[in-house]
């Protein structure tokens, strides 16, 4: 039996999809990805309390997808695209079996439609 190795995967992996588990913070990084933006920003578009979206921006920072500073009396949070290319890379693992499913699938509707022809110049 193969072994595999877990050892190369970034350490906060857990943290990172536990975070991108949440449409609401996957919303909020994608806000992010247009570039920083203070709490209430972040807020505006949302049908929640500045302190709910605060608890997501924690959770964020937490998995090290954000980062915030302090400017003044604001704390504008800005994405860090090292940590997304770490879950990224992580995935990228799995390419070579997508692509050999959807190579088995095309292979099936290949052969679901060249069925489908033959029945129906049977009739």
């Amino acid at each position: 039996m193969e072994q595999f190795s877990y050892a190369e995967a970034p350490a906060n992996l857990d943290a990172i999809f536990s975070a991108l588990a949440d449409p609401t913070r996957r919303a909020i990084l994608s806000r992010l990805a247009g570039g920083q933006a203070s709490v209430n920003e972040i807020a505006a578009p949302f049908e929640m309390s500045q302190p709910a979206v605060s608890r997501h921006l924690k959770v964020l920072e937490r998995a090290g997808l954000i980062e915030r500073d302090i400017d003044e009396q604001r704390r504008p949070a800005r994405l860090k695209a090292k940590t997304m290319a770490a879950a990224v890379d992580w995935l990228t693992e799995f390419e070579a079996f997508w692509g050999t499913s959807f190579d088995q699938l095309d292979g099936v509707l290949e052969q679901m439609k060249q069925t489908d022809v033959k029945d129906t110049s049977d009739e």
